[in-house]
């Protein structure tokens, strides 16, 4: 009888609840984003202050304060956010995994790799390397390194697991991957110390660094990556069925997975050769999308990517606010906020 009345109400054209959900979650993520770009313009090193945004927009260096710094910096901050959360959503589909977030290949350990390399580049040049090679390491800067490092480190991994047609074996080689390449990381600083407060604020996280050409690098790519993203979605759809069933239905595995590997790496390595490691971003958007307002992936990649943005925003305003003058690392609030909203679900589940 239920079936039958729930058949009916389909007939007559009944509201479908996650979609009215769905539309209330994105007017509250436009609202959120707006609301998060304004607060990034008005918090300075004397914290969050409305009116000092007023008096700065009518002061000499409005130019200086707000387009050259807090606005590519609060932008940065929503894109940044938006790759990660896109990334989470595109490794949580491949894996199958609620788990899975962005840094699970390697890439983070090849970006820190890559940081430390320069960071210590120098110091190890009259030991190991010659002085072509640490002048050609200095010039490369750390963004690049950054971005090189987590390329090379998927790539790695991609290697070690003979290509992205087992999932199991994929995860199995980031975990190695990681495990290796953050060894040789931990070694450099130790054979240069001077390397370890760099890594150590890489590690951590920061939005204050990002200017006008990291942002449309960044726009560029997270357009790139959520289109073809998107272009992939009811593939990630069937793979949500299980491996047979998506092989049944005449995807190829093989090349689907290697083609989401690649976008999640793509856009993985810009976030994390402009802010660092950034925790639980991408871990957590997708989970609030997917708790707030299931769907299918074609709205769970946008949603997510836009829940990525908010998340971050609100994150890089308290990192600013909450000890000004000085600042906290963005990384250090995200992980502090995601640690405790996940720890909170998990003893509510526990308690139900």
């Amino acid at each position: 009888m239920a079936v039958c009345e729930a058949g009916n109400d389909l007939a007559l054209g009944a509201p479908d609840p996650d979609a009215r959900r769905r539309r209330r979650l994105a007017w509250a993520l436009a609202l959120l984003g707006a609301l998060g770009l304004a607060a990034g313009l008005a918090t300075g090193s004397n914290g969050f202050s409305p009116a000092g945004l007023l008096e700065e927009l009518r002061g000499e260096q409005a130019g200086l304060i707000l387009g050259e710094i807090r606005a590519p910096r609060t932008l940065g901050a929503a894109l940044v956010g938006a790759l990660l959360g896109l990334g989470g959503a595109i490794a949580q589909g491949l894996f199958r995994n609620p788990l899975a977030d962005p840094y699970l290949l390697g890439a983070a350990a090849g970006a820190g790799l890559g940081v430390v390399g320069v960071l210590a580049g120098a110091s190890l040049g009259g030991v190991v390397l010659s002085l072509a090679t640490v002048a050609w390491l200095e010039r490369v800067g750390l963004v690049a390194a950054a971005f090189g490092g987590a390329l090379a480190g998927v790539v790695l991994t991609l290697s070690l697991a003979r290509g992205a047609l087992h999932t199991t074996r994929l995860l199995l080689s980031g975990v190695v991957v990681a495990v290796l390449l953050g060894a040789a990381s931990d070694l450099l600083t130790v054979l240069s110390p001077d390397a370890l407060r760099g890594k150590q604020a890489f590690m951590l996280g920061s939005t204050s660094f990002i200017g006008w050409s990291a942002l449309l690098l960044m726009a560029g790519g997270l357009a790139l990556v959520l289109w073809l993203a998107l272009r992939l979605a009811r593939a990630l759809d069937a793979l949500t069925l299980g491996e047979d069933s998506a092989a049944s239905l005449g995807l190829d595995l093989a090349r689907v997975r290697l083609v989401l590997v690649g976008l999640l790496s793509l856009g993985t390595a810009l976030a994390v050769s402009q802010a660092g490691l950034v925790a639980f971003v991408g871990l957590v958007a997708p989970h609030l999308v997917r708790r707030n307002a299931p769907g299918a992936h074609a709205w769970l990649l946008g949603a997510s990517a836009a829940m990525g943005g908010v998340l971050l925003l609100g994150a890089d305003v308290l990192s600013r606010a909450l000890i000004a003058p000085q600042e906290l690392p963005v990384g250090v609030v995200t992980a502090v906020v995601g640690g405790l909203y996940l720890f909170l679900l998990l003893r509510r589940q526990g308690m139900s």
